[in-house]
């Protein structure tokens, strides 16, 4: 039976068809994310950015399981109802394909930890966190976005970086490093912040300048004091330290030797870090096909 899996972010969404052989095919698309997205949008970024070969591997799928950005209770029906419509592919309506759609955080839970229990993390623009019980999710702090919460992502470290580099409070060149790279002084960083849509992208993108200069001591720590908040505000509600940490997304991959060290210090061990789930997907759902 070929299983189509999706793994789709607000900004990219992978695709990879496998049967009982392995990966047959795999494709992206643009991001698809039902709290910003109409069914208009959706359908047409379905119609449209599967290329030929792709669409015809994938007729007949048998099974298709979607984790996304955005997968709320309320539109999972939506995206369901979507997606069967899309790859029923003129089949008969008695063999239509059994299509599926959960949160991005259960599909980390379940890319990382099978069907082990453990504490899942994703660490990317934003962050998440949820406690798992081997099948399912059973306790989630709310992440609340970087300005309420989202410790250890990406937007927030760039929020802290770029407040302390404008308020002189980092070693002495930085700044100018930053504006030379960027071409950014502090009035076209707050325009950013402030005037422009999607500051948390902008913020996170600071993470690559900041990655380059991990060797400045006050640009570790800030770092690592990041992910300790990250633990400190969201995984001791969990209440279980005895489990295993691991994590998925760019800024837990990249900078997972601060974030090892911030478990340490906070009493938490990390013991997988991963930059995409979708290796673990595709082993949880053909495991014994």
């Amino acid at each position: 039976m070929k299983i189509l899996i999706a793994d789709s972010g607000s900004t990219k969404t992978d695709w990879c068809l496998v049967d009982e052989h392995g990966v047959v095919a795999q494709s992206s698309t643009q991001g698809i994310n039902p709290v910003h997205q109409t069914d208009e949008q959706i359908v047409r970024i379905l119609d449209e950015e599967f290329d030929n070969e792709f669409l015809r591997l994938v007729s007949g799928v048998g099974q298709v399981h979607y984790y996304g950005a955005g997968a709320l209770p309320t539109a999972i029906p939506r995206l369901e109802r979507l997606l069967s419509s899309k790859f029923i592919d003129e089949r008969s309506i008695y063999d239509t394909p059994e299509v599926t759609v959960s949160g991005d955080l259960l599909g980390a839970a379940r890319a990382l930890f099978g069907a082990e229990e453990g504490i899942a993390c994703i660490l990317g623009t934003g962050s998440n966190s949820g406690l798992y019980d081997g099948n399912q999710l059973v306790k989630n702090t709310p992440p609340l976005g970087y300005i309420l919460g989202d410790e250890g992502s990406g937007a927030v470290m760039g929020r802290l970086f770029l407040g302390s580099l404008c308020k002189g409070l980092l070693p002495q060149g930085l700044y100018e490093e930053y504006q030379r790279q960027t071409g950014l002084d502090v009035a076209a960083i707050i325009q950013k912040v402030y005037r422009e849509p999607l500051p948390n992208r902008f913020l996170a993108q600071t993470t690559r300048f900041i990655y380059q200069h991990l060797e400045e001591d006050a640009v570790c720590k800030l770092v690592v004091d990041n992910f300790r908040t990250f633990f400190r505000r969201n995984l001791v509600q969990y209440g279980r330290r005895d489990l295993p940490v691991r994590a998925i997304g760019s800024v837990a991959y990249y900078f997972r030797e601060q974030f090892v060290c911030a478990a340490e210090k906070e009493g938490f061990a990390v013991d997988r870090v991963e930059q995409s789930p979708m290796k673990g997907l595709v082993a949880f759902h053909t495991k014994g096909s």
